[in-house]
């Protein structure tokens, strides 16, 4: 059996851009990604603590050390520049190799930097 448990995590992020009239995605600072062990493309899950929205995006890679975090498309619909939000990706794994994983969590600062 399979099941998809946490993988990555980005807790607390400020949201630096949304930019309506892109294609879509979520731009993420190189480093923040690095950190959480994201890559391109990958699906995401954004959660905004400001006002509970949850979507379901796919990660852009930003400027290394840059601190972005951008919402790009429909997805600028749903934050505001200045809001705090998770980021969280999940894998499928086997039922016993999930029971000993250990996923990357991050915990930038409030300039999404690296601590």
């Amino acid at each position: 059996m399979f099941i998809d448990v946490l993988k990555s995590k980005i807790h607390q992020v400020t949201v630096t851009e949304a930019n309506l009239h892109y294609v879509g995605s979520i731009t993420i600072d190189e480093a923040l990604m690095n950190a959480a062990n994201l890559i391109e493309n990958e699906r995401v899950h954004v959660l905004n603590l400001n006002n509970g929205e949850r979507l379901e995006t796919y990660v852009i890679k930003g400027e290394k050390n840059s601190g972005v975090i951008c919402l790009n498309g429909p997805a600028a619909r749903k934050v505001y520049v200045g809001d705090a939000v998770v980021v969280i990706s999940y894998a499928s794994m086997d039922f016993e190799e999930a029971k000993t994983f250990k996923p990357w969590i991050i915990f930038p600062d409030e300039n999404n930097k690296l601590k």
